[in-house]
């Protein structure tokens, strides 16, 4: 069936127009499409990096409270050194830090603490670290290296047990005044639903002369 005249004109515009501009919507049409796939390719990497870095945060778990020091390591710097970006990765750190510092081992737990605050990739992990690492600096007796750690910025919700940490520093060194006004900072802070918290600030505060 032949075109007539108004039909002719508007295929001519159509094939001028996909000649000019074809070749961009292809173009394009194909990066969103290699985008779309590298999506879903990262999507499906990171689940594959978040189940494995799971795997070994339970083995690390296990091997923490059955003690055994051999699979806590292995587990612990397969973990780091694997899966650096998991969230795994800082909470079997701070597992690890924990378990050598209850076995009097300060070296290793400041280093798994040191790596959180380097490393980490959420605000409440390294705050957390910060505050442990305080605790591991006054077991050294590092008493101004721990007051300075925990004079660093924090979130809000730290505010209670990082005054708490300066007050048990501030007894440390012989300084009661200033450790009576860190706990009752604390204990200002404090949420009234930590009844266990309050109870064990209150206590230490007391035991300055209130």
């Amino acid at each position: 069936m032949a075109l007539d005249l108004e039909e002719q004109e508007q295929l001519a515009e159509l094939n001028a127009w996909w000649k000019q501009y074809g070749s961009l919507i292809v173009a394009a049409i194909t990066a969103a499409a290699l985008t779309f796939a590298a999506w879903q390719g990262w999507r499906w990497y990171e689940r594959s990096q978040a189940a494995q870095a799971g795997a070994l945060f339970d083995t690390l778990g296990r091997a923490a409270q059955a003690g055994d020091a051999k699979a806590l390591r292995d587990a612990s710097g397969a973990l780091l050194e694997n899966y650096p970006r998991t969230l795994y990765a800082s909470m079997g750190a701070l597992t690890a830090a924990r378990f050598y510092f209850d076995r009097n081992d300060l070296k290793s737990a400041k280093a798994q603490l040191q790596w959180v605050l380097e490393h980490a990739r959420l605000d409440d992990f390294r705050d957390l670290a910060r505050l442990r690492l305080a605790a591991v600096l006054l077991d050294e007796k590092a008493y101004d290296e721990a007051l300075k750690l925990l004079d660093e910025k924090h979130g809000a919700a730290f505010d209670a047990q990082y005054a708490a940490a300066k007050g048990d520093v501030l007894v440390a060194k012989n300084q009661a005044e200033q450790a009576r006004a860190a706990y009752r900072l604390a204990l200002d802070k404090a949420g009234s639903a930590n009844t266990a918290f309050r109870e064990s600030v209150r206590m230490r505060l007391e035991a300055l002369g209130g």
